[in-house]
């Protein structure tokens, strides 16, 4: 248990889609919140949307005083599913955690994701969504910012397909 005076980090689950909710009635409780966002791009009918999408769904952190501070008011705020614990005592976030975090953060306060692929020319891979889902084929490299070419089999010949980084996986 931390000593008086000493503020740690912890982990709020909060209600599906409601970590904006749970981090403002916090905030008005007096608590020091951090919610990790990025920018996320969805592309759809040739148009790109970006919007701000939290870094860790359904997660926030919030700073607490164990010794000084009621945190257990956290567990019936409004839009708070509950404070992660071990046992009775709310579980700690290693030192350092948010800190790298924050660290990753661009000028306008959003994490910055690194996009490029864990995998080389030639390695195997295989498309997790979109219209060519399940099927396999070789990484070709990275075709622009956001996505990637590969090479499928397709009715008897390999193609290659653009396809946005995120909907590739290492076979």
């Amino acid at each position: 248990m931390s000593g008086a005076g000493e503020m740690r980090w912890y982990v709020v689950q909060t209600q599906p889609n409601g970590e904006a909710k749970a981090a403002l009635n916090l905030r008005r409780q007096g608590f020091e919140v951090y919610l990790p966002r990025y920018l996320k791009e969805r592309r759809h009918a040739r148009k790109v949307d970006v919007t701000a999408r939290p870094l860790f769904p359904r997660y926030l952190f919030v700073a607490i005083d164990t010794a000084t501070q009621r945190w257990r008011a956290i567990q019936s705020t409004f839009g708070v599913a509950r404070l992660v614990s071990n046992g009775d005592e709310p579980a700690c976030v290693p030192d350092g955690v948010v800190h790298a975090i924050r660290a990753r953060e661009d000028g306008r306060g959003f994490v910055a994701l690194d996009l490029k692929p864990a995998f080389a020319p030639g390695d195997r891979v295989r498309v997790v969504a979109g219209a060519f889902m399940d099927s396999a084929g070789l990484f070709g490299g990275l075709a622009d910012h956001h996505r990637v070419s590969i090479l499928l089999e397709m009715l008897g010949r390999k193609v290659r397909v653009l396809l946005d980084a995120d909907m590739v996986a290492a076979a």
